[in-house]
């Protein structure tokens, strides 16, 4: 069982508080927030594609930095995808407004489904 003191909660806890204020004005960061926020522009276009009633730069910024990290995560880490959406709806609880664990839930859920979807397609065409 996960406990707020597991050090990848730790570590993403971290990321998210960064990419929040990178969005504020560029600061020093961890490596892995460097690459998150590099890669911005794609993660707010599978972001996007996922919760097209809401603009990206309408969404909560903590809301955008909690999806951006898990969305980068789920794209490019082995991590079970459910560990990445239980952490990230963990990390909507302590930091995001009252709607935001299940917008948040609700978002990655897609990009999930989406991405399985184009694999199964990948996997149809190489047989």
């Amino acid at each position: 069982m996960k406990s707020s003191k597991d050090p990848r909660h730790l570590k993403r806890r971290r990321v998210v508080k960064e990419l929040f204020a990178n969005t504020f004005r560029e600061q020093d960061s961890s490596e892995l927030t460097k690459v998150v926020f590099k890669m911005r522009e794609e993660l707010d276009k599978e972001i996007a594609t996922s919760a097209p009633q809401w603009p990206i730069d309408k969404l909560n910024r903590i809301d955008l930095s909690i999806l951006r990290l898990a969305t980068y995560e789920m794209i490019n880490s082995d991590t079970p995808p459910k560990v990445i959406i239980d952490e990230a709806v963990e990390l909507a609880k302590e930091f995001g407004g009252e709607s935001s664990p299940s917008f948040i839930n609700g978002v990655l859920g897609d990009i999930l489904k989406r991405h399985r979807s184009e694999d199964e397609e990948e996997e149809k065409e190489n047989d």
